[in-house]
């Protein structure tokens, strides 16, 4: 390997963005945050890097192994690089927005950094987008952010959407309602998540059944809501049910073309989520392109949902970048004609020296156009006049 290839490695999980997708990739990011600021979404903008013991406080704490850790030359104190801004956003919403009005509705967007990724997801370092709608339990703001979510998507062009809802207090509530131990309820968890029924029942006991029947509903919502009417419920578990109806009869009168399903026994990826939780998919790519729910915010502990968006898995789901109008400027072109012609939705790039073959020089440049006599000119294919 030369020394020239060997600085250009990157650790595994990390990448270059280049042109045009690192472009394309911020236009959406642009998209998505001016579509949650419509629908009354403030902006806030959360430190990339902050103290060990805010970060992984509350929600976050469910982030501590995924968090990468340094020592603040500064403070002599802990610091972890941000793996998710939600928690971040539940700290600001409890202490610097603490007095603000509720519901509290914020938007962000950054980077985050994880320690690894998954078979899924192995990029360790992305962009998210996302909301979060703080102080209220309703099951109206369960369906708001999910359709903002929702009209997020279709702004940046993704299409045949489907969203995913889940309980993930479900199971949980279940097991504690038949008196299952903590080892068995780990082992539970453990088969469905590997959407395994074999173990299940050999798992046995009262709630084998039951977690059989819910394993089997996964899928279209009148068999999963078939299974789950039909069962005797805690008075918690009943109140996620009918809150999981009024979202889905929300979801059906305003997104009519989104395909909604359920899976009332996924947990992973919502360790730190107390209701009615989701995530977004589009047929035909691989992966999520966001996931979101219910949990707690901050130390005061209030009702909060939200969810957030991977910018760089939307790249498959929407339309490739236009291929922009650039215009080779030759030297010497005042600064008020280029400026004109930017005003009229030309890219200009000028040329800094003075060049004979100003067709070979746009090609050269990836420049579909030159500038010359009365105005732009185009090239074909093999970079000569039209």
């Amino acid at each position: 390997m030369t020394e020239s290839a060997s600085k250009s490695l990157l650790p595994d999980g990390l990448r270059d963005g280049l042109p045009p997708e690192a472009g394309h990739e911020a236009d959406i990011h642009n998209l998505m945050l001016a579509s949650f600021g419509a629908r009354g979404y403030e902006r806030v903008s959360p430190p990339l890097v902050e103290f060990e013991d805010s970060l992984l406080n509350g929600a976050g704490e469910a982030l501590a192994l995924s968090t990468f850790r340094l020592m603040d030359p500064a403070s002599q104190r802990m610091m972890g690089v941000r793996a998710d801004m939600t928690p971040q956003i539940a700290r600001i919403a409890a202490t610097r927005l603490r007095k603000s009005p509720r519901p509290l509705r914020l938007s962000y967007g950054g980077a985050v950094l994880r320690v690894r990724g998954n078979q899924l997801r192995p990029e360790r370092e992305f962009r998210q987008a996302g909301v979060e709608l703080i102080g209220s339990d309703s099951s109206a703001a369960d369906s708001e952010v999910i359709l903002v979510a929702y009209e997020a998507l279709r702004a940046s062009g993704a299409e045949r959407l489907s969203v995913d809802l889940t309980l993930p207090t479900l199971v949980p509530e279940i097991c504690n309602d038949l008196g299952v131990d903590a080892e068995t309820q780990r082992r539970f968890r453990a088969a469905l998540d590997r959407k395994d029924p074999a173990t299940v029942s050999e798992i046995g006991g009262a709630a084998a059944p039951v977690l059989s029947a819910l394993l089997a509903s996964v899928g279209s919502v009148e068999k999963a809501l078939l299974v789950i009417d039909g069962l005797a419920l805690s008075d918690a578990a009943s109140a996620e049910r009918e809150r999981l109806h009024d979202v889905i009869l929300v979801l059906r009168r305003e997104a009519p073309d989104l395909d909604i399903t359920v899976d009332a026994v996924e947990n992973r990826g919502f360790e730190y989520h107390s209701g009615l939780s989701f995530t977004f998919f589009a047929r035909g790519v691989r992966g999520e392109l966001g996931c979101g729910g219910r949990y707690r915010a901050g130390d005061a502990d209030e009702s909060a949902t939200g969810f957030s968006l991977f910018v760089h898995n939307l790249l498959s789901a929407v339309p490739s970048p236009t291929v922009a109008n650039r215009l080779l400027v030759p030297l010497g072109t005042g600064e008020s004609v280029a400026a004109d012609l930017r005003r009229q939705g030309w890219v200009t790039v000028a040329a800094l020296e003075k060049l004979d073959d100003l067709p070979s020089e746009a090609d050269r440049l990836n420049c579909s156009h030159y500038l010359a006599g009365n105005g732009p000119i185009a090239l074909n294919n093999n970079g000569e006049n039209e």
